[in-house]
């Protein structure tokens, strides 16, 4: 069997993508389940080694309850339910850890090898610096849960957690799609201008990480607990300006104030439904590539958005926030391969122009 250099580097790319899509997932039940403070200390290389004694099990817990949660929403909780919630934000430690090993072992043997070099290898190190800081984002988010008054992390940073997250997960999955060897496209053809198509594709891909950012803010403001009616806010689609602006100064708003959180939510999952259906239509009255691609695009949208509106009827539920945080996530995957084949198309499609090109000179010559 011949080896393919390529073929074993997007099947790499493609399992840090998954492990990266598992720790969305952890990420979302360590935050629906109220256990992302249960440690309180960052420790990158102590701190994969859980308590391993009943001593040890009892200091965690007191220094779990030093901390403003605890006084305030889980006072006189029992150590075994300080090791329900403690499991699982170890765990999404653990796998963070996991996920670092998983890209940056591999990455240096295919450096090695000469498989993986130049741009590409810049590019891919930029990628694995993301999740380095990704690290230092998580905890700066616990720790500012764990100032006084605060009984969870603060929305904004909570916001730029996931964001980054799938900010990662977009760049691995666009670069896994990216590498084939049997098409000219990056790593190995030249980059070549986009199409009108593929950009309105990458700005899709763009809107949802804006909506997954809201989403976020949503979540951390606890937005999704209060206006649980649909498609009325309030008893309004589009409530006061009094209402969405209350809080001082105005900008903070965006933030902290659940109607203008939740408003911002909805509007902009309006836009991407609409958006996503347009693309879709556009190709097809066109009978352009990429229109199966972008039906299904479209049809994902409507999925995650009817389980939004499930998910804001129901109060949210552990099942349903964590499957709308699960569906964004496939969703976001789903738009970066419509978006990376869209580009690719063009590609093709140029390449085979200046083949023909070529081949008119070389009969008139």
């Amino acid at each position: 069997m011949v080896f393919d250099p390529y073929l074993q580097v997007r099947k790499w790319l493609w399992f840090v993508a998954s492990l990266v899509l598992a720790m969305i997932v952890v990420g979302g039940a360590t935050r629906l389940t109220g256990s992302g403070l249960s440690i309180t200390e960052w420790r990158p290389f102590l701190g994969a080694i859980p308590p391993l004694s009943e001593a040890s099990w009892i200091a965690e817990f007191e220094k779990y309850k030093a901390i403003p949660q605890y006084e305030l929403l889980n006072k006189g909780m029992s150590l075994g339910d300080f090791k329900f919630i403690y499991w699982w934000e170890w765990g999404h430690r653990q796998l963070g850890r996991f996920v670092g090993f998983a890209f940056v072992l591999p990455l240096l043997w295919f450096f090695l090898k000469g498989v993986v070099r130049g741009k590409v290898f810049l590019w891919l190190l930029f990628v694995g610096s993301l999740g380095g800081f990704q690290g230092a984002i998580g905890w700066i988010m616990v720790a500012s849960g764990l100032q006084q008054g605060m009984t969870a992390v603060a929305p904004i940073k909570l916001a730029l957690h996931l964001t980054t997250a799938c900010i990662i997960l977009v760049c691995l999955v666009w670069t896994a799609r990216s590498m084939r060897p049997s098409v000219a496209c990056w790593p190995t053809g030249s980059v070549r201008k986009w199409s009108a198509d593929a950009i309105s594709a990458a700005a899709l891909v763009g809107l949802i990480l804006v909506q997954v950012a809201l989403g976020a803010l949503v979540a951390g403001s606890k937005a999704g607990l209060t206006f649980n009616t649909w498609p009325l806010i309030d008893g309004t689609f589009i409530p006061p300006y009094d209402a969405l602006f209350v809080v001082k100064p105005w900008v903070e708003n965006f933030v902290d104030n659940a109607a203008l959180v939740q408003f911002n939510h909805r509007m902009t999952a309006y836009a991407l439904l609409g958006f996503a259906i347009w693309h879709w239509f556009s190709l097809r009255q066109r009978h352009a590539a990429g229109t199966k691609g972008a039906l299904l695009l479209a049809f994902a949208v409507v999925i995650q958005a009817v389980l939004g509106v499930v998910t804001l009827l129901l109060v949210v539920p552990l099942w349903a926030g964590l499957l709308h945080q699960v569906t964004a996530a496939f969703l976001l995957i789903v738009a970066v391969i419509h978006a990376e084949d869209m580009r690719r198309d063009r590609q093709i499609s140029a390449a085979s122009n200046d083949a023909e090109a070529i081949q008119t000179e070389r009969v008139r010559a």
